[in-house]
């Protein structure tokens, strides 16, 4: 028993075993590299590795893996798992021994009292506490994860809206300059006579709305932007990273998931954090029940010695009586959070199964839109604008029913390019409800660990 105690309280430091769980975390289910920067070379490597990303049009995974890297944030969270696991090692230390000295003087006599004494409630209840404390740090891990996960998904979304706003933009300045020609030619054609003012309101009114559009397009552009370079931890020079032109054309089939929901429930990260609360919970209602009597038990050796007569010699122990507070309050706190934590893993599981549901039914829907999008209403729209042309070669309509019939174009090319958008932000968030609900898992289990954590330290 005092052997084992030894080896408890012989626990070090050792911070990168508890970051190497997070790491493998990104490696397998991310596919990307996870860097704990705590020192200045550990930094310099990161900072020649984004480097090498922003040399080229940044892609979606690049732009992921650059944030898993450089986000300020992101570091911030890693050294959580530092303090994680210093509580740990403190908690596996064996208490210092106290001592105690004292000297009374009666008359002539002088007596000297010297006591040592050791906290033996702390020593029994050691295991305990050391495994809570290394299921607290597990939990800290799975908090960490999921904020890994959650910044990997806001990455990617904000990746999409960037580039289709940088694509959105580009058509608009092109319907802006279509526009600018329309108004000029009917201007000079009022001029002279052959086009009446009512016409000649009409393309300017239009012209007028495209440099409107022009703006709001220029405007959504930098919002966008600035979104992705927050989240990348960009500032300076690294600020002008390239995007690519346009996003990635649409699959051509898409995903067929039939273990949609077994999928989920075996990898989720909320899930199975709360089964690790569940368990947590567990572990410290035991450690309630073992200490509910007893909450102080010290034992002591003692000295005492006289100038006028022989030292005394002895032991003492001191305990708390349970007259008034006999734990019953603990334990029934301890077992209501412990059934809280049951209930709160039970709606996590139910929630998790109709969420993946839900994003996979918007991915599939977003697909079809697209697809239709692309395969019928773009080429019809396309034959009918063919059939315009002809129709102006053979002077049978003049050049302002033909710009006419290409700006009813423009309203199709728009929701052509929003469409692809909507179906990559639509599997962007099919992947993040696989593995969890990062916006929110971090703050319930927070939540759930501070409230299973005071049942026990009571």
């Amino acid at each position: 028993m005092l052997l084992g105690l030894v080896l408890i309280g012989c626990a070090s430091l050792n911070p990168e075993k508890g970051f190497a769980p997070v790491q493998a975390l990104g490696k397998d289910k991310l596919d990307k590299d996870l860097r704990w920067s705590r020192t200045d070379e550990d930094r310099q490597q990161v900072d020649r590795r984004v480097a090498e990303l922003l040399e080229q049009a940044l892609g979606a995974d690049a732009a992921v893996q650059v944030a898993l890297l450089n986000n300020r944030g992101l570091q911030a969270a890693f050294e959580q798992l530092g303090i994680g696991d210093a509580e740990r090692v403190q908690a596996s230390q064996l208490p210092n021994p106290g001592f105690s000295f004292g000297r009374l003087r009666r008359g002539d006599e002088v007596e000297l009292e010297r006591g040592l004494h050791v906290n033996v409630a702390r020593l029994l209840s050691l295991p305990l506490l050391k495994r809570a404390e290394e299921r607290r740090l597990e939990q800290t891990q799975a908090d960490v994860a999921a904020q890994v996960v959650a910044l990997a998904g806001q990455t990617r979304r904000a990746w999409i809206d960037a580039v289709a706003a940088e694509q959105a933009l580009r058509y608009t300045q092109q319907v802006q300059q279509t526009a600018d020609a329309s108004a000029e030619l009917a201007r000079r054609m009022a001029q002279v006579g052959n086009f009446n003012k009512l016409q000649q309101l009409r393309e300017q009114s239009f012209s007028a709305d495209a440099a409107q559009n022009l703006a709001r397009a220029q405007r959504a552009r930098l919002a966008a932007r600035e979104r992705l370079t927050r989240l990348l931890g960009l500032w300076g020079t690294q600020a002008q990273f390239t995007l690519p032109e346009r996003l990635p054309d649409l699959p051509n089939d898409p995903r067929d998931l039939p273990d949609l929901e077994r999928t989920a429930m075996s990898q989720r990260l909320d899930v199975l954090a709360a089964k690790r609360m569940a368990e947590q919970t567990a572990s410290n209602l035991g450690l309630t029940r073992t200490t509910r009597f007893i909450n102080v038990l010290e034992l002591g050796l003692v000295r005492n010695s006289s100038n006028e007569a022989p030292a005394q010699r002895g032991y003492e122990i001191s305990l708390e009586l349970p007259l008034f507070d006999w734990g019953g309050a603990r334990v029934e706190r301890a077992e209501a959070v412990y059934r809280q934590a049951l209930h709160r893993a039970a709606d996590t599981a139910i929630n998790a199964r109709s969420e993946v549901r839900e994003a996979y039914g918007a991915y599939r829907s977003a697909w079809d839109i697209a697809k239709h999008q692309r395969d019928e209403v773009l080429p019809l729209r396309q034959r009918i604008a063919e059939e315009n042309l002809l129709r102006y070669n053979g002077m049978l309509i003049g050049v302002f029913e033909l710009l006419a019939d290409a700006r009813s174009q423009i309203a199709a090319v728009n929701t052509s390019i929003d469409a692809l958008r909507e179906f990559w932000l639509a599997q962007a968030d099919l992947d993040i409800a696989l593995l969890g609900k990062p916006s929110l898992a971090p703050t319930a289990a927070a939540a759930m660990t501070a409230e299973a954590g005071g049942g026990a330290a009571h």
